[in-house]
């Protein structure tokens, strides 16, 4: 006998719906009260015109509708326009050289409680042909990857740490510099991976900022030796998928949450399958200028669901 198909109900759906509404609108990201121009740093050299938030709302507008740098210039001097303001506009030089240096900043909520942090990778086109263009005539040249690793809060669903890395990383030696992100004074309640952050250095890290690892043992895992916290969670973690099952200890632990942060990267590739800048500096900056962008979509509203059976 099958198992019924589980069925969900949005609660929320009449608000939702206005959040999704209000992310199509430009006065969410432009903000007339904005400091349009630098202030002077006293610094030796050409002061800067624009400040670094005028930068970063001109990259957001280029990312959230993929244009080129000269096309982003034409649409900030008409939204200038619209609103009756008579700003200058950073050509496209500047956007490109700003960039580079450009520290992003991305907003968020923070958790009410400790944080829950859930963790993944996934890769990211920048340079080579599309699938339909190898598979039609083949690639004429080695497509390029960039690995993103995020983490994000398992209340809010807001980007809480984000990092880029070449393709040739692996996943674990990247966790503790994501835990690094949250804020000392901030309390880290559990972090949640899949089985490849199996390890003792991601054990340890979590375990030194006082968190619960969620995380998986491999298949062929077995007892560590050691007195560190995290050593000792992850051997009774081991022993409880021994003795009851993977697919309990799954269930009891809350890991099936991750898929949260499997959605959200999602999330981040409808914003563009591949990156358009080329060096790593620029690319590095634009993927956080999708983060923060995302973090905007997720305040303005999120569907509430329930599970009716």
């Amino acid at each position: 006998m099958s198992k019924p198909v589980p069925l969900f109900r949005t609660t929320n759906w009449s608000s939702y719906s206005r959040s999704l509404k209000r992310r199509g609108s430009l006065m969410v990201w432009f903000d007339p009260e904005m400091a349009w121009f630098a202030v002077p740093s006293g610094k030796a050299g050409h002061p800067e015109r624009f400040s670094a938030v005028t930068i970063q709302f001109c990259l957001s507008i280029k990312v959230l509708f993929g244009l080129p740098l000269r096309q982003t210039t034409g649409f900030v001097e008409s939204l200038l326009a619209l609103s009756g303001l008579d700003w200058p506009v950073p050509d496209y030089t500047t956007l490109c050289r700003r960039q580079k240096h450009l520290k992003v900043q991305i907003p968020y909520r923070a958790a009410s409680g400790p944080l829950h942090l859930l963790v993944d990778s996934t890769g990211i086109k920048f340079s080579g042909e599309g699938e339909w263009q190898v598979r039609k005539h083949g690639a004429s040249r080695r497509r390029q990857w960039r690995k993103i690793h995020i983490g994000i809060d398992a209340e809010t669903l807001e980007v809480r740490a984000v990092e880029m890395t070449s393709n040739c990383i692996g996943d674990a030696p990247v966790l503790p510099g994501l835990l690094a992100q949250i804020p000392v004074h901030e309390r880290i309640g559990s972090v949640t991976a899949d089985g490849i952050y199996d390890t003792k250095g991601c054990h340890t890290a979590i375990a030194a900022r006082g968190g619960d690892a969620i995380i998986p043992p491999r298949r062929n895992a077995r007892d560590w030796k050691g007195h560190d916290p995290g050593l000792q969670a992850r051997n009774e973690a081991l022993r409880a998928c021994k003795r009851f099952g993977r697919a309990n200890w799954k269930k009891w632990s809350g890991y099936h949450r991750r898929s949260r942060v499997e959605a959200k990267m999602r999330c981040l590739k409808l914003l563009g399958e591949r990156i358009m800048a080329r060096d790593f500096d620029r690319q590095d900056a634009e993927v956080q200028i999708r983060i923060a962008l995302m973090n905007r979509f997720t305040s303005l509203g999120t569907p509430e669901t329930v599970r009716m059976r």
